[in-house]
């Protein structure tokens, strides 16, 4: 886990001070060509076209992953495992930086590049720049496709997790697929998602208002176990709100005027994303400082 630590600090920062680098790195056409031969050599029909056809392109990919973790994990390998390890990690955040993406939105001043920022975030349409709600909603889908789904299965299965969830989410949007294989990626990528919305949700309760979190995740059904991850959203939408509640009674107690912000909820949202990311990689640091994993 120390090893995850370290590629996470260098997935952000590369995503900083070498954008076009890693966006050079973090490419997936070779995984494109690779879905679209099994395509066409299913013309006919066949296992491609139906629901869990997307384990003809899945499995091949990280049995070749898994054997490069196995055989690289070793006493005399054990540099190149590292370096094999952080490089994987590396290639799975993202693909896109999403704290780059939010602040583009906000440092947006005409409403054509906000729109186009915006719909980085995968919003469109003529109300997306104002919808506040919709943007914490978009800020949490993309923290746990871009961060926390890698992160959570690279602590799992080093990684071929990583790999895995990565190619899962790049399936599911993948227009080219066949319907019935398409609807199995996207089950596939719910029921990777599941338990991470969880953590993320527990996290964003102990770091935000408990309260509001908790009981918004119930009503939102994620106490029930249903591979549905739309509670993550609507428990940041009222963490949100009540936080900005919060910031404005304060102001008000102190007889201040509230600091006019452009975008409050966004600027918010990944605000408390952070804190969460913050916390997941302390938690991970008390794991390696007690000397319960290497």
């Amino acid at each position: 886990m120390s090893i995850t630590l370290v590629a996470v600090v260098l997935a952000l920062v590369l995503g900083h001070v070498a954008p076009s680098l890693v966006a050079s790195f973090r490419q997936y056409g070779w995984y494109d060509a690779w879905m679209h031969w099994l395509g066409e050599s299913a013309r006919d029909g066949g296992f491609w076209k139906e629901r869990y056809g997307i384990a003809l392109a899945l499995v091949p990919v990280l049995l070749v992953v898994a054997l490069l973790q196995w055989s690289l994990d070793g006493p005399v390998y054990g540099l190149a495992g590292l370096l094999f390890d952080i490089a994987v990690l590396v290639y799975a955040w993202g693909p896109r930086d999403l704290d780059v993406d939010v602040e583009a939105v906000i440092d947006a001043h005409d409403t054509t590049t906000r729109r186009a920022a915006i719909a980085r975030l995968g919003l469109t349409g003529e109300t997306a720049a104002l919808d506040g709600p919709a943007l914490v909603g978009a800020v949490f889908t993309h923290a746990l496709r871009r961060w926390f789904g890698v992160l959570f299965w690279f602590l799992l299965l080093g990684p071929v997790g990583a790999i895995l969830y990565r190619l899962a989410v790049h399936s599911a949007a993948a227009t080219a697929l066949p319907e019935r294989n398409r609807a199995g990626a996207r089950a596939l990528r719910t029921a990777l998602e599941w338990p991470v919305a969880q953590l993320m949700t527990l996290a964003m309760a102990l770091v935000g208002n408990f309260d509001t979190v908790f009981s918004t995740w119930r009503d939102a059904g994620g106490a029930r176990f249903r591979l549905d991850t739309g509670f993550l959203a609507q428990a940041a939408r009222a963490s949100v709100r009540a936080e900005l509640a919060e910031e404005a009674e304060e102001y008000a107690e102190e007889g201040m005027v509230q600091a006019m912000r452009e975008l409050p909820e966004l600027r918010d949202a990944m605000s408390l994303v952070w804190r969460i990311l913050l916390l997941w990689l302390a938690v991970l640091a008390l794991f390696v400082i007690g000397g319960w994993v290497s």
